[in-house]
């Protein structure tokens, strides 16, 4: 590898943790945005102001908007699966407990992901991936304290976010495609412009107007980093990132996403973090480190 791609990849890798991070953060922007209306009602405000930046960013960058035609079957799977996984993901948060299910999700979906990438493209893991991938699968462990709830898991919360975390994995598949079609930026966009038509199909549209009547100031503001900057920003550099990186690389860096969630909790809404998640979280952090060694 040159001195100029191994900076670039240096680059992707810092760019991938500034984005985990913006993810974690979400959760605390999220569950503010959470009392302002239904959950399917916000997500439908959250990707028109995504697909809004995103089409700003595009103009401003002076990426193409088009991309090929033989691309369009994966970008309505991408468009449709990101539209499961939000489905999903609202439903576990209706049926279950946030704090438990996010976590199973931002831990399992990187193991999940590495594992049906090697299936995918028929390859072994190596020996620090093997290890890396270990250390995540105990990192979940600690984060989820299996010693004194295994017997609350699976339940009918957790199964939902168990489906999501599979959603997401074969998402990062389609967009680990996206470069083969243009623009990985416009991928996104379009992705993102389809996926708010079809939540707008099947939400509320009445609803949808009466929470436009309670927004305030903090919900601006959190609508705009929950849209702009984790889902615009933070989640299309991620796609961009599986391009270039793999999916199932990128994806192992969804195991710093737990601990950046426990720390913006812990500064934004006072919720002091426990001794097993800054263990767990510290795990998955060097579990990145291990799978992406080389």
């Amino acid at each position: 590898m040159s001195s100029e791609n191994h900076k670039k990849d240096n680059l992707f890798l810092a760019g991938l943790v500034v984005s985990m991070f913006c993810w974690g953060l979400s959760w605390t922007s999220g569950k503010i945005m959470s009392g302002y209306g239904t959950p399917l009602n916000i997500t439908l405000y959250r990707f028109f102001v995504t697909f809004i930046s995103l089409f700003i960013i595009v103009l401003f960058t002076g990426e193409k908007l088009s991309i090929l035609r033989k691309g369009l079957l994966d970008l309505i799977c991408a468009a449709l699966l990101i539209a499961l996984y939000t489905y999903l993901f609202f439903k576990g948060l209706s049926v279950g407990k946030a704090g438990a299910g996010g976590v199973l999700v931002t831990t399992l979906n990187p193991i999940i992901s590495y594992v049906i990438m090697l299936i995918y493209a028929k390859k072994k893991p190596g020996k620090y991936e093997i290890i890396g991938l270990s250390i995540g699968l105990i990192a979940g462990a600690f984060l989820l304290q299996i010693w004194n709830n295994w017997h609350k898991i699976w339940n009918a919360g957790n199964s939902y976010f168990v489906m999501a975390t599979f959603t997401w994995a074969f998402l990062s598949l389609f967009t680990a495609r996206s470069g083969r079609y243009g623009s990985p930026i416009a991928f996104s966009l379009w992705m993102y412009g389809l996926c708010t038509i079809i939540i707008a199909l099947i939400s509320d549209y009445h609803e949808s107007i009466e929470v436009f009547k309670r927004i305030d100031l903090i919900f601006w503001i959190n609508l705009f980093f929950s849209a702009t900057i984790t889902t615009a920003l933070a989640t299309t550099f991620f796609f961009v990132a599986t391009s270039r990186l793999g999916a199932g690389k990128a994806s192992t860096f969804i195991f710093l996403v737990p601990f950046s969630a426990a720390l913006g909790s812990w500064i934004f809404l006072k919720e002091v973090p426990e001794i097993h998640t800054i263990i767990g979280g510290g795990l998955g952090i060097f579990a990145v480190y291990m799978i992406n060694r080389k």
